[in-house]
């Protein structure tokens, strides 16, 4: 994910909201962690509505930031 993420963003890249970005091209590009489908999936809505709500305020998604938000931390 960093890796892509930093290709996208290099050259005048622009990182926009909740994983989205702007290539040097004006290219939009969502980059989602694959986790991050996993834990929105939980039979515990409110684990789910965590997870949202904590990548809703994140550019880059964070995936640390994520399992805490998961784990209530």
């Amino acid at each position: 994910m960093d890796e892509y993420w930093k290709k996208l963003t290099a050259g005048g890249g622009k990182e926009v909201e909740c994983g989205w970005l702007k290539d040097k091209f004006g290219l939009s590009w969502q980059i989602v962690p694959t986790i991050l489908a996993k834990l929105m999936a939980d039979k515990d809505p409110g684990k789910g509505k965590r997870v949202m709500q904590a990548m809703l305020k994140m550019k880059k998604i964070d995936i640390e930031g994520l399992r805490r938000a998961y784990a209530q931390e």
